[in-house]
């Protein structure tokens, strides 16, 4: 059974940093594009980053500049660097495929940013 395991998150001043990271296991993703999402209150789940198996990224306007998505295949991991955090970060973030599959989600992992 795929499992995605998203851990890193904490409680950080506004322009601090934490860094998520994200296990799976029951299956190797390295051939995949693996994306870090978030949903803020009563919105739809939107992708932050994606990455492909190459290593070619993606960011959503939003956190362009700011986080950095990258990928140990070795290590089937793939982590996100939020830097400059702003509260509007405040998110529970989820790692996925990308696209994204229903069955995959975890529990995601809560980023609070304090102003």
């Amino acid at each position: 059974q795929v499992q995605f395991v998203e851990s890193g998150g904490g409680l950080v001043q506004a322009g601090g940093s934490l860094r998520l990271s994200c296990k799976a296991s029951g299956s190797t993703f390295s051939n995949n594009y693996m994306g870090w999402y978030r949903q803020p209150p009563g919105k739809q789940r939107e992708l932050v980053a994606r990455i492909s198996s190459g290593g070619r990224t993606n960011y959503s306007d939003s956190v362009k500049g700011r986080f950095t998505i990258s990928r140990d295949n070795g290590k089937n991991t793939v982590y996100l660097q939020m830097n400059s955090l702003k509260p509007e970060d405040t998110d529970v973030y989820y790692c996925n495929l990308n696209p994204s599959r229903w069955d995959y989600w975890g529990r995601g992992n809560q980023v609070t940013v304090s102003p």
